[in-house]
């Protein structure tokens, strides 16, 4: 790229954004513009894909509302974004976890945790 265009693109990139990956349960504080007044609305959910680079970063949020799946696509350095909370760090082997749209009930908004076998001493 153009290094006059690195450089505008690295001026508005937040430096503010926490390390989460797919499988973390986060909460996004988003700015919502209604007529003239603003305010704060929640999102939190499972993050099952991260994708692009640079300024255009987006990562997509999926959750249960009502007994259906809601996914949300978000720009990583979108100025709509007011914060990122990570509530939750999920051990998981897949970079899209696309697998949970076909899961129901409690499976669809848990990410197994990994549990350590224990290993037997030989006698």
């Amino acid at each position: 790229m153009h290094p006059i265009i690195t450089k505008i693109e690295q001026e508005q990139m937040k430096k503010d954004v926490p390390d989460f990956k797919p499988g973390d349960t986060v909460k996004v504080h988003t700015r919502v513009v209604e007529g003239d007044k603003e305010r704060i609305q929640l999102f939190a959910g499972i993050v099952i894909d991260r994708s692009g680079r640079g300024l255009g970063q987006a990562f997509t949020v999926r959750r249960i509302s009502y007994g259906e799946g809601v996914e949300r696509v978000f720009m990583l350095h979108s100025p709509r974004i007011a914060k990122i909370e990570v509530e939750k760090y999920g051990l998981v082997r897949r970079a899209r976890l696309n697998y949970l749209r076909n899961r129901v009930g409690k499976d669809a908004v848990t990410v197994k945790e990994r549990i350590k076998a224990k290993v037997k001493a030989k006698a």
